[in-house]
């Protein structure tokens, strides 16, 4: 069956939502997408049924256990982690961060290197500037080409030169759209002999995630940026999460992944879990024939769940494609991120722009006045904004499709762009 956006908007409730007659044309996704019906069911029967803690011998916390180990499942499932016990769930992955950075910190020493990137968002920057101020180590960092908005790997080369620990890379930039090549950006830290940290969270909705192909030691995620509530999710090879002191209170499991899910967690948040990577596995099942013979090593949900992530990622191609030839015509508008069709691969749909004569507030302040939602600023992207130099300029304006947008909403948004 051919890809069915209309079909497809059907599984969201709140596409349909209008404000005074005028329909809502989200573009805001990359910092949060709408949820799918199954969400929402799979989040109220878990409150309408379950709602306990787990660890009891009653019902509700029978079931809330089982529910638990069902998301952790599919979630590694949706990342082809080696085990559910691979998988960490957190209230977002800002905090799963700097969480695991100070357990991190328990093996470096003063003196000792880690290797930053100048493309990512704040959440894989900060936590470890932090560790690195708290230890004494040195922050070495790794420049992105303000031409061509990719990295250039061979100077990643001479980075990992000296006693690094540590490198943490983007997989795609929230700022500037980009791809980046994370298995070869592993495979060198490795090979340096340090241990390499993913950030996923702006990846992960837009095409298939293969922890095991790519080879990095850890890599984090946030389910509301796949159609999912608020639930941060970490995936850490296992051996390395056994190995790895956790900071937590006397009375939780010192088991992997538990010992890292400090509190009692948020189970209605795992329902949500669930919930999404059953939608993304329908996807899958509805639009993902003509990519399974590409999946082999893959069966059941599991296939399905990839298959759809190929699936969205070939359609959103068509929606970024469309996007930047509509910016690309409108007087004074400048994309910050790959705009060459034969670069496509190495893009996210996610793109920003400036434009001579506006700032992004004021544009976005357009937009929003004709129920078009999008973001300005650096959305914090602090170091790519500042290598970018439009910290005083007020950033960015974001324009951020997803698989559910349609050309239509883009259009809508590129008149009113053409208007101003």
């Amino acid at each position: 069956m051919s890809y069915n956006v209309e079909r497809i908007r059907k599984e969201f409730p709140s596409l349909a939502v209008e404000d005074s007659g005028r329909v809502r044309t989200y573009l805001d996704n990359p910092a949060g997408t709408q949820v799918t019906q199954r969400v929402i069911d799979n989040t109220h029967n878990y409150f309408m049924n379950m709602n306990a803690n787990s660890g009891g011998y009653f019902r509700t916390s029978l079931e809330t256990s089982r529910l638990s180990d069902e998301a952790r499942q599919a979630t590694a499932e949706l990342l082809n982690a080696n085990s559910p016990r691979e998988i960490v769930f957190g209230p977002n992955m800002t905090t799963l961060t700097l969480s695991l950075s100070r357990s991190l910190g328990k093996w470096f020493k003063a003196g000792d290197e880690i290797v930053l990137s100048r493309m990512d968002h704040d959440a894989n920057v900060n936590p470890w500037l932090l560790l690195a101020e708290d230890l004494g180590l040195k922050v070495k960092w790794l420049p992105f080409n303000l031409d061509t908005y990719r990295f250039d790997l061979d100077k990643l080369t001479g980075l990992l030169n000296g006693p690094v620990k540590l490198v943490a890379a983007t997989y795609a930039s929230n700022a500037l759209g980009t791809i980046n090549d994370v298995t070869k950006i592993a495979a060198m830290a490795r090979e340096a002999g340090a241990l390499s940290f993913i950030d996923a969270v702006q990846y992960v909705p837009h095409g298939p995630t293969d922890v095991q192909a790519i080879g990095c030691d850890f890599l984090a995620c946030s389910v509301y940026k796949f159609f999912g509530g608020h639930q941060g999710i970490l995936w850490g090879k296992e051996a390395l999460l056994e190995e790895l002191p956790a900071y937590k209170v006397r009375p939780a499991k010192d088991a992997t992944p538990y010992k890292f899910e400090t509190g009692t967690p948020s189970y209605e948040g795992q329902a949500g879990t669930l919930g999404a990577i059953e939608y993304l596995a329908w996807v899958g099942e509805m639009y993902g024939n003509g990519f399974q013979a590409d999946l082999p090593h893959f069966t059941g949900r599991q296939q399905n769940i990839h298959a759809g992530m190929m699936a969205i990622r070939s359609y959103e191609k068509k929606l970024s494609a469309h996007l930047i030839a509509g910016l690309t015509n409108i007087p004074g508008v400048k994309i910050h991120g790959v705009t060459d069709p034969a670069e496509f691969e190495w893009r996210v749909p996610t793109i920003a722009f400036t434009r001579e004569g506006f700032t992004p507030q004021q544009i976005a302040k357009r937009l929003a006045e004709e129920n078009i939602f999008v973001w300005d600023g650096d959305y914090y992207a602090v170091e790519v904004v500042n290598a970018l130099g439009l910290s005083e300029s007020g950033g960015m304006v974001r324009v951020g499709p997803v698989h559910y947008n349609t050309t239509a909403e883009l259009d809508r948004l590129l008149n009113v762009l053409a208007e101003m």
